[in-house]
This record gives structure tokens, sequence and C-alpha cells, in this order.
């Protein structure tokens, strides 16, 4: 192998741990941590998975509708569908005030295994603070943890259908 291609290697190596730093530090809330937004290195959890979550029941929302804003959001709390992806079911619920959303909360996050429940753990957190900040579900996939972002990211957009 040449020079060339064990540098390139090596730096390869370097980019992935430099990122793989910044990605446990923004978990961990270190001042000093970036967070990419490109879907690649966003999340918490290491590896990268890839598929798609598969819709399951649907659940009724409980909404309260009062006023609505520019945004086109209704005021109240919306339950999306519940989503049952390939390791466990995901429930998202927004609550909308003045037209943005003010909260996300997960009332089914269920994982069928210890590994997949630390990923939720980590990606849950993660997704309801790029929505929050986004205030829409177009944000980006947390890397390593792409059934749940998935799955995650379907529920809530089902809860802001019912909101528009």
């Amino acid at each position: 192998m040449s020079v060339r291609g064990t540098l390139g290697g090596v730096l390869a190596s370097v980019a992935v741990l430099v990122v793989g730093w910044q990605i446990g530090a923004a978990a961990l809330g270190h001042p000093t941590a970036t967070t990419a937004t490109s879907g690649t290195a966003s999340g918490g959890a290491s590896g990268v998975s890839s598929g798609t979550g598969t819709s399951g029941s649907s659940s009724s929302s409980s909404s309260s509708s009062a006023s609505s804003s520019g945004s086109g959001l209704k005021d109240g709390s919306y339950t999306g569908k519940s989503v049952q992806t390939q390791y466990g079911e995901i429930q998202v619920a927004v609550t909308v005030s003045g037209g943005k959303i003010t909260d996300v909360t997960t009332p089914t996050l269920q994982a069928y295994d210890g590994r997949s429940q630390r990923i939720n753990s980590q990606a849950a957190p993660m997704l309801k603070q790029e929505v929050l900040q986004a205030q829409s579900a177009k944000v980006s996939m947390i890397s390593g943890a792409t059934y749940t972002s998935e799955g995650y990211l379907t529920s809530l957009q089902s809860a802001l259908d019912q909101a528009a």
C-alpha cells in the first residue's frame, strides 16, 4: 500500500474519532461539543442502521383546538399514530400553543431489548430538541438510531397533521 493510501486511511479514522467525540460530548452536554445536522453524525448512539419502520395501529387524538396562528398549527394536544418498528413501538404526542410546538412527549417508547432501549433513551431527547428547534417533523435522523428516528418522525407527522 502506498503512503498516500495509508495516510488517507489514518485521516479517515481520525475524522471518525473526532465526530464520535463530538457526538458523545454533545449527548453529555459538553460545552465545546458541536452537533452535526447532516443526519450522519447527530446522535449519541454508535453505528449506522438503515431501513424503514412499518406503521402500526392508529390511536385517537386528544385535541383541544382553540386558536391558530400563521404557522397553520391549531393550539391543543395531539397524539400521533402508534408506529411499530423492527425494534419496538413508538408513539409521539405534541402540544401546540400560540401556533408553535411547545412540547413533544413519547407516550409509547417501547423497545424489545436492552440495546434498543439504550438507543431510544439517547435518541428521543435529541429528536425532541431538534423538533422544538425546527418547529416541524423535518429534522435530521439520528445516526445509529434510524428505526427509532423513522418511527418517531412518522408518529410526530401524524400528530402535526391533526394540528394543521
